[in-house]
């Protein structure tokens, strides 16, 4: 393990203020895990104030699911990272697989997310992944070599950034790679990390997502460079969550 796990949620489009509920359970379930683990849950924008006031103090700390690369300006319906900052996030997703496809971003567009993320001192999480066609055609590494040039800021440190390997087709499937096919994604991952950012790399996690669940969790995880995962609709369920993050205890 080259740095302390994390373990995040990205809770998607779900979740009402009624969701407190589900975020308490995580809170005090964190509690025995904040020795050896981060746990970050990134609800949506709409209860990233009320979930930073419900977590304060704790060990769970609260991130967002997308941010403008803007400071301010006519982006109607855009939220800042600045803004995300001052509703109490620590961190924000760029870049994730279902941006790209339905907003059509591009990796310039998710560079500039991730160098807006640093500018309002949060963490990004850069996500990346192949498409079932472009694994089937064993372009997974050219995919990955592509989405890393383009995707990443020219500056980044363990605090500023942190990578999320997120295979298209294992997202919300049901379906995962195999070790061996994680480990030598992820071991790429590192390699081009440590070319481009030298002494910084060992300190940028690099998570795993897609169908991350509590009976994968443990093999995942303890797979090299897999320095802790990105949980999609196992993250809504804290005993689930939990459960998770608990492979690190």
């Amino acid at each position: 393990m080259a740095t302390r796990p994390l373990i995040a949620g990205n809770w998607k489009m779900n979740g009402l203020q009624r969701a407190a509920a589900e975020l308490e359970k995580i809170i005090a379930g964190a509690a025995k895990l904040a020795s050896s683990t981060d746990i970050l849950v990134c609800p949506p924008a709409t209860l990233i104030a009320s979930f930073a006031t419900l977590a304060r103090g704790s060990a769970v700390a609260i991130g967002a699911q997308d941010c403008h690369r803007e400071v301010a300006g006519a982006f109607t319906g855009d939220v800042s990272a600045e803004m995300l900052k001052d509703a109490g996030a620590s961190a924000v997703i760029v870049g994730h697989s279902e941006r790209r496809l339905y907003h059509h971003e591009t990796d310039a567009d998710i560079r500039a997310k991730a160098v807006a993320a640093h500018r309002a001192g949060l963490l990004a999480i850069v996500c990346i992944g192949e498409t079932q066609a472009q694994r089937e055609r064993r372009q997974t590494i050219d995919v990955v070599r592509g989405q890393l040039s383009g995707s990443l800021p020219d500056a980044a440190s363990a605090q500023s950034l942190a990578l999320a390997y997120e295979p298209v087709w294992a997202i919300g499937s049901g379906l995962t790679p195999s070790p061996a096919d994680v480990a030598q994604v992820h071991g790429f991952i590192r390699a081009e990390l440590t070319a481009r950012y030298g002494s910084a790399a060992p300190g940028i996690r690099i998570l795993y997502g897609g169908s991350v669940k509590p009976n994968n969790a443990r093999e995942l995880m303890a797979v090299a460079n897999v320095d802790g995962a990105l949980v999609g609709g196992a993250s809504l369920k804290a005993e689930e969550f939990l459960a998770i993050a608990a492979v690190y205890r």
